[in-house]
């Protein structure tokens, strides 16, 4: 069996370790398996990256004055093409195909006439919808018909000046429908329901969960406790974000919350913080690589609090179920369905701080240890590394 994978990054980031876990698999079936990358760098043996440096930063600055995501980065997408061509795999996997690499009408019109299988795993929404990745939040449902005068058009990707969404929308659909040899697999029963009230639902929809490592993340004792100066005394709510920013709806509700949770409480905020949290009960720590450090995070907390509302799956969630941690999410998009039931914490209402704060004061009530077998037999039973990537290797064999 020999793959070829297209994702923006290859290596980092939640869909770029995907990338690679599906390929350490094949390698150890002895297949082959290329990842093909349009932005940063990897340690990947088999990478190719698309493109140049100066072709994804003109794409980057076109796609933001014109407000088109997928319409330049042409040399790239031709060069790729010819790495095809000459790898001759039997099946191409697409994953996240935005990120300013890829002239997606070129691939498309490639891809129509590929003769293997062709997979696209959706990580998020971006491509049924006419610009965005996600639409929760907006309560924007037009991409069920037509996109048109978007409400997020200076939103990821973003637009500086104009709203080509009716356009994208219907050349996303010409080229993602034209594969007559197309499957289709989402992260999460959530996202595979939104497919299926999108053009995609012409496709077979397979939903494969993602998955989380649990010899890595597993109950871990460490010093923490000691390196921040916590008390014994004091009960560790963590919460998680790729960024932090006083706009921000996540930021918004961390800070009405720090200042309704006394100084018994210590809320550990991880990820880079755009403006200082001045809460003497905030910690933050901006960004760990480690992911025996972060393991060692989720455990040493009392509950894991996550505040996003646009999650297509939610892997911190079930990293920190796997440590045993419960959870508090929000009722939205795939969070509760990551989390199950109050077994493992407690699901509330979005934005509505005061079930958070009852939700924390139940879960410190019962006792994290009432939780922690239901949170990690959940994440071994659903969300295993070994199980989930056997699944996509079967589909490649169907």
């Amino acid at each position: 069996m020999k793959v070829l994978m297209i994702n923006t990054v290859c290596g980092i980031g939640s869909t770029g370790r995907i990338c690679t876990d599906i390929a350490s698999h094949i390698l150890k079936e002895g297949g082959e398996c290329i990842i093909a990358y349009g932005q940063g760098s990897t340690n990947y043996p088999y990478a190719y990256k698309i493109g140049s440096k100066i072709e994804n930063h003109l794409h980057n600055l076109m796609s933001r004055v014109f407000g088109l995501q997928g319409y330049f980065s042409k040399s790239g997408t031709k060069g790729l093409i010819k790495k095809i061509k000459i790898e001759n795999p039997d099946i191409i996997h697409l994953h996240n195909l935005h990120g300013n690499y890829l002239h997606l009408e070129t691939l498309f019109s490639y891809l129509n006439s590929f003769k293997g299988k062709v997979f696209l795993t959706l990580h998020d929404c971006w491509a049924f919808t006419g610009k965005c990745a996600h639409y929760t939040d907006a309560n924007c449902y037009k991409w069920q018909q037509k996109c048109e005068h978007c409400p997020q058009v200076h939103t990821y990707p973003p637009s500086v000046f104009f709203d080509f969404s009716k356009k994208m929308f219907k050349d996303k659909k010409t080229n993602f429908c034209g594969i007559e040899n197309l499957k289709i697999i989402t992260v999460s029963d959530w996202l595979k329901k939104q497919v299926e009230n999108s053009f995609l639902n012409i496709y077979e929809i397979e939903r494969v969960y993602n998955w989380v490592d649990n010899k890595v993340f597993k109950n871990t004792v460490g010093e923490l406790r000691h390196e921040l100066n916590i008390h014994d005394q004091q009960k560790i709510i963590l919460c998680v974000s790729a960024s932090w920013r006083k706009t921000d709806s996540t930021y918004k509700d961390l800070i009405q919350l720090s200042e309704i949770l006394g100084d018994e409480n210590v809320i550990i905020v991880v990820g880079k913080a755009h403006v200082k949290f001045e809460s003497p009960n905030i910690i933050n720590i901006p960004y760990i690589a480690d992911k025996n450090k972060m393991a060692e995070l989720y455990s040493s907390a009392d509950v894991y609090l996550h505040l996003s509302t646009e999650d297509t799956f939610g892997l911190v969630i079930a990293e920190a179920l796997s440590c045993g941690t419960p959870a508090i999410v929000y009722n939205s998009t795939a969070c509760a369905e990551v989390l199950g039931s109050d077994n493992c914490g407690r699901v509330v209402e979005v934005r509505n701080i005061d079930q958070i704060v009852n939700a924390i004061d139940s879960v410190f009530l019962n006792g994290k240890e009432v939780y922690r077998p239901n949170c990690e037999k959940r994440v071994k039973t659903l969300f295993d590394k070994d199980e989930n990537i056997s699944k996509i290797i079967e589909l490649y064999k169907s």
